[in-house]
């Protein structure tokens, strides 16, 4: 059985870890927990350290829990924020906390052996009375205590609503809970969730006479200074839906050299050996980027499925690559527009182009070339293509040339792009 520790190590995964915690995970198969915040109906990247986190200590031999916060996601978490959360109703949260168990799904065993168990914090929460929960918890945690942590510090200037201010009780609650009934020694989490983790801990101590654990993570960032998760569009999501597939494998595949460097040991399930010879064959030729297409692939794999890889890889050699009108027209609306994002776009109306000559598309129809000398200089050249075919003065327009009905794609020389929008 592999040192779970040490695997995070490694991997540049430890932020804080408390004393005794590597001995207990020495001595005994150990159940651990991370929680997860079910406020949208997908994960995204930034999840999946917490989500590695748990995969290594699966694989390392011991017991993932996944904690979906049913109860907490009404209340909302203080730490890192600057301001509240909105509060979600019942039914929103049971759809968000069935969708996250299926993404979990590709990287944890929910059966066999050491079998990942997910919990929600509503089945405890729901039938505990507030008198009671201030009574038999609130007690035990001093009001000087709950200050002092860095989460509520920072929040204290701006406003602090006393739902938000009683996070780090209900969080601590869940890990005194699982102690109780499960068994679960020992929390897992991002560094800024070190206050509501000991919180935990200290309640384990004082109601249940106990002792627990914990282990925080680095929160990662970028080299440029930029948020580690975020694209232009906002989050790299799991779900296809909102970030297809072809999107995800180009922000893996985007990474700067120094990001691939740390992202492949917290992403990856690559061994130390298998990694250190990616980074040594990345560095011989550094523009093959060998370590990025390593980590796109594998992640792209884990998270859709090769299918998916496949047509990613695909859309990503249309721009840059060689590739032919099979391929233009392999690809779904969604995945097609994101490829040619940022390319010069134009309206036609289909009755208009339809029958119409290579230079009246060129020229009059789209904008793209500037006069009728200009394309029939170029395509004497051999340096117009429509959707990725090479064509002549003497081309005309047919519906069948229309991809999924709605597009034409004119391209000069290797580069130079332009997407007619049929309306």
């Amino acid at each position: 059985m592999k040192n779970f520790v040490e695997e995070l190590k490694w991997r540049g995964m430890v932020h804080d870890m408390m004393p005794g915690v590597e001995e207990q995970f020495e001595k005994e198969m150990t159940g651990a927990y991370i929680g997860f915040d079910p406020t949208a109906d997908s994960l995204h990247v930034g999840n999946l350290v917490q989500i590695m986190t748990l995969r290594h200590l699966q694989n390392c031999g011991h017991k993932p829990y996944v904690l979906v916060g049913g109860a907490t996601g009404m209340v909302g978490d203080p730490s890192g924020k600057s301001a509240e959360r909105n509060l979600l109703d019942e039914e929103t949260l049971n759809h968000n906390v069935a969708s996250v168990r299926k993404q979990l799904e590709s990287f944890l065993r929910f059966e066999g052996d050491n079998a990942a168990e997910l919990v929600n914090n509503y089945d405890w929460f729901k039938e505990f009375k507030f008198l009671d929960f201030i009574r038999d918890v609130g007690k035990h945690i001093t009001i000087n205590y709950m200050t002092s942590k860095d989460s509520v510090q920072k929040r204290l200037e701006t406003g602090l609503s006393f739902t938000e201010f009683s996070y780090q009780l209900v969080q601590g609650y869940d890990f005194y809970h699982l102690w109780k009934n499960k068994g679960v020694k020992v929390q897992l989490g991002g560094s800024d969730q070190w206050g509501n983790i000991t919180t935990g801990t200290e309640l384990i101590r004082r109601i249940g006479k106990g002792e627990a654990f914990a282990i925080t993570t680095p929160l990662i960032t970028k080299a440029d200074g930029t948020k580690f998760g975020k694209s232009e569009g906002g989050n790299i999501w799991l779900d296809a839906e909102k970030t297809s597939p072809y999107k995800f494998y180009q922000y893996w595949i985007n990474a700067s050299d120094e990001d691939a460097k740390n992202f492949i040991k917290i992403f990856s399930e690559k061994s130390r050996e298998e990694i250190d010879a990616i980074i040594e064959a990345h560095d011989a030729e550094p523009h093959a980027r060998n370590l990025q297409k390593a980590l796109a692939e594998e992640l792209t794999i884990k998270v859709h499925s090769q299918e998916a890889l496949n047509t990613a890889i695909k859309a990503s050699q249309i721009l840059f690559g060689k590739s032919t009108t099979e391929d233009l027209k392999s690809l779904d609306t969604q995945t097609f527009l994101q490829v040619f994002e940022g390319v010069p776009q134009a309206d036609v109306v289909k009755a208009d182009v339809l029958g119409a000559g290579i230079i009246d598309l060129l020229v009059a129809k789209s904008g793209f070339l500037s006069s009728n000398g200009e394309a029939r200089r170029d395509l004497k050249a051999n340096s117009i293509s429509v959707n990725k075919e090479k064509v002549t003065e003497g081309y005309e327009l047919a519906e069948a040339d229309l991809i999924d009905g709605q597009f034409i794609l004119l391209q000069k020389g290797k580069k130079n792009y332009f997407l007619l929008r049929i309306v």
